[in-house]
C-alpha cells in the first residue's frame, strides 16, 4: 500500500526522504526562503509558506503527518480569560499562538492514521515540563491518539552525537516499538572529503580568537569553547550556528590550523544521500543541515511505523506513552 503524507516545517526535506519509499508527499510547508530553494531543487516542488496562514481544510487528505516543529512555551492567558467568561475550553486552546497549535488543528481536521513529530531533546523539560505535558494532553486526551515517544541518539548510525525526541502517534491503539540503534556507529573520518578547498581552513585571526576564548572560560571552570574533533569517533552536535565560526566541530589538520566541515560533509554527517543537491551558499547550507534531522534515524522509525500500521496489532487499552530506548 502507498501512503499519502504531508511534510510540515519541512526544512530541506530530511523527514520526507525517509518516507518517500512508502508513498507520496501531497503537501509541504516551510517559511524559510533559502530552505525552500534547496527543497525545490531536490524534490521538484516549492513548499507552501507560513503554515499559520493556511486553513487546515485546504490541506489535502493524508495518511501520515510529518513535522519537525520548533519548541515554544505555551501561554495560559487565553485559558484564564475563557474561565473568567464562563466558557468551556480544551487543551488545544492552551497552545494557541504556538506552532504546535497548527499541527494539532491539522490533525483534528484531517484525522491522519499516524504522525511523526521531531524536536529537540529538551522538549521534555522545557518550561519545567509544562510544554510537553500540554502537548501530550492535546494528542492523547483531546485528539485521542495513541502516543509513543523516545529520545534517540543518532551516533549509532552517523558520526555525530545528536539526541532528538521523536513522538509517534496512531489514530488506532496500535502496538509500536522504536528502533534500537547500535551503540557504536561510523567514525567521523569516514565522511570526510579528500580534497578540501583552503577556504575551509580557519584564518590565524579566528583560530587565535577561539583558543583565547576557550582558555579564558577554562580558567573560570566553564566548558565553553571550540571542539577539536576525534576523527576516529563521533562529533559534537551540528547546529544552525555552525556557519558563524564552525567552532563546535573543527577538523584537525597536521601542521596547520584546523578547518570547518564542508557543506557536503555536513550533509553526510546528517545521513543525507550523495545525490542530495546543495546549490545554496555555504552559510545557508550550514544553517539548513544544522536544523535538519539525521535521515537514517527517521528511516528506521518510518519503517517501524509502516510495519505497525500494516500489522495492525491493537491494544485493548492504550499503552504507556513513554518508550525508553535501550542501546545495544
Amino acid at each position: 500500500m502507498l501512503y499519502r503524507f504531508i511534510d510540515l516545517f519541512a526544512g530541506i526535506g530530511g523527514i520526507r526522504l525517509a518516507f518517500e519509499p512508502y508513498g507520496q508527499c501531497v503537501f509541504s510547508s516551510e517559511w524559510d526562503s533559502k530552505a525552500k530553494e534547496t527543497y525545490e531543487i531536490n524534490f521538484g516542488e516549492k513548499p507552501h509558506g507560513d503554515i499559520t496562514q493556511i486553513d487546515a481544510i485546504e490541506i489535502p487528505d493524508h495518511d501520515i503527518l510529518l513535522a519537525g516543529f520548533p519548541c515554544q512555551p505555551f501561554s495560559l492567558a487565553g485559558v484564564s480569560k475563557k474561565n473568567s467568561l464562563g466558557r468551556q475550553h480544551g487543551f488545544l486552546d492552551e497552545t494557541q499562538g504556538t506552532l504546535f497549535f497548527d499541527i494539532a488543528r491539522i490533525i483534528k481536521e484531517k484525522q491522519p492514521q499516524a504522525f511523526l513529530l521531531e524536536n529537540v531533546k529538551n522538549l521534555r523539560s522545557h518550561d519545567k515540563g509544562k510544554t510537553y505535558k500540554v502537548i501530550k494532553d492535546v494528542l492523547e486526551k483531546e485528539l485521542n491518539y495513541t502516543i509513543y515517544d523516545s529520545v534517540i541518539n543518532a551516533k549509532g548510525l552517523v558520526p555525530q552525537n545528536r539526541e532528538r525526541i521523536y513522538i509517534v502517534g496512531f489514530k488506532k491503539p496500535i502496538k509500536f516499538q522504536f528502533p534500537v540503534l547500535p551503540k557504536d556507529g561510523p567514525a567521523l573520518k569516514d565522511i570526510l572529503e579528500e580534497n578540501v578547498p583552503e577556504k575551509y581552513t580557519l584564518s590565524d585571526k579566528l583560530w587565535n580568537y577561539l583558543q583565547a576564548y576557550k582558555e579564558k572560560h577554562s580558567a573560570k571552570g566553564n566548558g565553553f569553547g571550540f571542539g577539536l574533533a576525534d576523527l576516529n569517533s563521533y562529533s559534537r552536535t551540528l547546529s544552525a550556528r555552525y556557519h558563524k565560526d564552525g567552532s563546535e566541530i573543527l577538523i584537525p589538520q597536521g601542521g596547520k590550523n584546523p578547518r570547518r566541515l564542508t557543506p557536503r560533509e555536513c550533509a553526510r554527517l546528517q545521513g543525507f544521500p550523495e545525490r542530495f543537491k546543495i546549490e545554496v551558499s555555504d552559510t545557508a547550507a550550514y544553517k539548513q543541515f544544522g536544523n535538519s534531522v539525521s535521515v537514517p534515524v527517521v528511516q528506521l522509525i518510518a519503517q517501524n511505523m509502516i510495519q505497525a500500521i500494516e500489522q495492525g496489532k491493537l491494544f485493548e487499552d492504550k499503552p504507556d506513552a513513554s518508550v525508553v530506548l535501550v542501546e545495544k
